[in-house]
């Protein structure tokens, strides 16, 4: 085993000091992070533990509005009683991410900070028009997500909440690996009062992204009957020994479908 330093950071401040010293990584529920190093991919000389800062957890609601802390576990998400009123789409992705030993270990912003590209929040978030906040600045979900596991942090910047407006009505659906429950393909609709947005995760060639045919059909009707019919684009999607990009389009419709049908139940 080679030497690492580890830091347990008291407070947000303390983290963006203690993440500069050497090849610093910072370690929130460490899900990707360790089994990295166990593996040797990852040899960081010092772990910068966020998981103790208590102003990173927790999950608020004031009227529409709902902010999630980055050090919030999935179960926590998942639970939620304050979230599955205003979103209970996001509560039950949460509840869908790995098992009972990653959810109540593995956290939003680490999830969003590694930005795997069959990763479940990716969508949501990007769907819902959040915003990633972090200790320097605000970030657009749609600027924030930059392709296979890139996002448009900075060295040295850690992510601290996210928030959204609650949609009118919302869903998620994915087909998952049986093994690893990552999303094969999973769709996310949100209708608020600026439209629909749909995106897509575990299927595109660059990570997440927004379906714009899904889009354009469910404007006209927020109804899974729209749908039939609609084609997604093979040519941007992975093929992978899970399935082909053909496959995935036409999965992408078919969840799609699901979450409507839900979103609507």
């Amino acid at each position: 085993m080679y030497a690492v330093n580890y830091h347990r950071a008291a407070s947000v401040a303390e983290a963006a000091k203690l993440v500069k010293n050497g090849d610093a990584k910072l370690l929130s529920g460490g899900m990707t992070l360790i089994p990295a190093m166990k593996t040797r991919l990852a040899a960081p000389s010092d772990l910068v533990d966020l998981s103790r800062i208590k102003d990173l957890q927790g999950v608020k609601v004031s009227g529409k509005t709902v902010t999630i802390g980055a050090a919030t576990t999935h179960f926590d998400v998942a639970k939620d009683e304050k979230l599955r009123k205003a979103c209970p789409a996001l509560a039950h992705l949460a509840s869908l991410i790995g098992d009972p030993a990653v959810r109540h270990k593995g956290t939003i912003g680490g999830s969003i900070a590694n930005n795997d590209p069959a990763a479940d929040y990716p969508a949501a978030l990007l769907a819902l028009g959040a915003t990633i906040l972090t200790n320097k600045r605000d970030i657009p979900a749609d600027k924030f997500f930059k392709g296979l596991f890139e996002t448009a942090l900075k060295e040295g910047e850690i992510v601290t909440a996210v928030s959204f407006t609650a949609p009118a009505k919302a869903a998620y659906e994915k087909f998952r690996n049986p093994a690893s429950r990552y999303a094969i393909v999973g769709v996310f609709v949100a209708k608020g009062k600026d439209g629909v947005s749909v995106a897509v995760t575990g299927a595109g060639d660059d990570g997440v992204f927004r379906s714009k045919e899904i889009e354009a059909a469910l404007a006209k009707s927020f109804d899974a009957a729209s749908l039939n019919g609609v084609k997604v684009p093979a040519k941007t999607l992975m093929s992978d020994i899970h399935a082909s990009a053909d496959y995935r389009a036409n999965l992408i419709a078919v969840m799609a479908k699901r979450a409507v049908a839900a979103a609507n139940a």
